[in-house]
């Protein structure tokens, strides 16, 4: 018999998942608390923006559907994954609030099933949350004990948004973290049917899991920082190239090319937050995370030191284009978003900012009422704009040319690089690549000086 699969939550990984799963030929239940969320979803349409989502909720809707009923999936389903937020609090952990009440829901209605249902968390959560936050729950409000009467998996799924479907279906590896061998087994038998890649898969402990999943990210912020600091580096040396030091380390097979690439710095929904809540796990259990607080304050300080620098390129009065408000390209996310805080903090240094997105004008605006001026066009942006900031290397931007840049001279900041081949070296375009010297003549009078002292003598 196939099993039977529901999602709690049908935001942009839930929702995603959701249909991925269908995809794959199963009967999938959704639910969420928000009716309209459940509206769509029932009319093959996406409740959020996400690559895919849409085409495929339509091309699998016979095996969707969606309800706001706990009940309705609980008695209807063999697995559940728990998809909902788990907002960061005012500690830095991840706040338990909106799951604890899912899975009052989810034990509520447990206590009519008559057969096994493996309950799957996938929110990020700090170790023992599973365990020792959620477990007592589910068997309190059901009546069941965990391992004879239900599972329970902690599960967490390493996405990007903007590809979560692509993700989802073919990750690097399924990360397990089991009540007991039965749990673990099946919700390893099911990845093997959905996943498209045969990826290889981990099982361990409900608190390894926990642990590894918010390690995962620390490294990978971790990775950024250090590429961010090398950018800033080769800005002060004579020739510095970024791209050229990063792609020698990344042959390297223990560094690898992945996230290692000066720019902005990291943000979103998850990166930020992660490296947070792992200082203060460390700290809760008397020991301190040194690294990952480090790699959190470089990241907020980067962000401070390039609206110091563009202070110095912009004249009084002049207005400036940030080209891209999410927090990275295909993306209409702006949660701690670098072009939203550069946009925001130019403004307040006197400004008059403009700004443009594919995806996430529509969101940006409210963010930026009182800040920046959000126009419906990139051409309109150039149009006006005496310095344009390059914020993130989306391919709208990737695929200007000279001719765009009708305003005329201009200063033009390249975060990513993306725009060196056509612009550098052009008549009235001042072209800046984050990453690479800004002066090789006082760059290399700062070397001169630094080894003056080792310089021989002659006699």
């Amino acid at each position: 018999m196939a099993i039977r699969y529901s999602v709690i939550g049908l935001g942009k990984l839930g929702a995603s998942m959701a249909a991925a799963i269908a995809s794959r030929g199963f009967s999938v239940i959704g639910v969420d608390v928000n009716p309209r969320a459940v509206e769509l979803v029932n009319a093959g349409h996406a409740p959020v923006q996400e690559t895919g989502l849409e085409e495929m909720l339509a091309a699998n809707r016979s095996r969707i559907r969606a309800t706001l009923s706990h009940r309705d999936a609980v008695l209807n389903s063999d697995v559940m994954f728990v998809i909902v937020p788990t907002p960061s609090d005012e500690r830095g952990a991840f706040s338990l609030q909106y799951v604890a009440w899912a899975c009052h829901e989810i034990g509520r209605a447990l206590a009519e099933k008559n057969d096994y249902l493996n309950i799957v968390l996938i929110s990020t959560v700090l170790p023992g949350a599973t365990r020792c936050g959620l477990l007592p729950i589910l068997e309190h409000e059901s009546g069941k004990q965990c391992g004879r009467d239900f599972g329970l998996c902690y599960s967490p799924e390493f996405i990007a948004l903007g590809s979560v479907i692509r993700d989802f279906l073919s990750p690097d590896f399924n990360l397990i973290g089991e009540f007991d061998e039965r749990c673990g087994s099946q919700l390893e038998a099911c990845y093997a049917q959905i996943m498209e890649n045969h990826p290889p898969c981990r099982r361990m402990s409900l608190e390894n899991a926990e642990l590894t999943k918010i390690a995962l990210n620390t490294f990978v912020t971790m990775k950024i920082t250090f590429a961010n600091t090398l950018a800033d580096l080769c800005e002060r040396l004579p020739g510095g190239n970024v791209d050229a030091v990063t792609d020698a380390l990344g042959l390297d097979h223990r560094i690898g090319h992945a996230y290692l690439r000066g720019g902005l710095g990291y943000g979103g929904p998850c990166f930020p937050r992660d490296n947070v809540a792992l200082g203060f796990l460390a700290r809760i259990l008397g020991e301190q995370a040194a690294l990952a607080e480090t790699t959190d304050s470089a990241n907020r300080a980067l962000s401070q030191r390039i609206v110091k620098y563009l202070q110095t390129l912009i004249p009084k009065g002049a207005t400036v284009a940030v080209l891209g408000l999410a927090y990275k390209p295909f993306s209409h996310v702006i949660e701690e978003s670098q072009g939203i805080h550069l946009a925001k903090a130019l403004s307040h240094a006197g400004a008059r900012v403009i700004a443009y997105d594919p995806l996430a004008n529509e969101t940006a605006k409210p963010e930026l009422a009182y800040h920046a001026l959000v126009l419906d066009s990139l051409s309109s942006c150039l149009e006006q704009a005496d310095v344009v900031l390059v914020a993130t290397a989306d391919p709208v931007f990737q695929a200007l040319r000279v001719a765009d840049f009708k305003h005329l001279p201009v200063t033009i900041v390249d975060f990513w690089r993306i725009l060196d081949k056509e612009l550098c070296g052009k008549p009235n375009i001042h072209y800046i690549p984050f990453g690479r010297s800004r002066d090789d003549h006082a760059n290399q009078a700062r070397l001169n000086e630094l080894w003056s002292d080792a310089t021989p003598r002659v006699d």
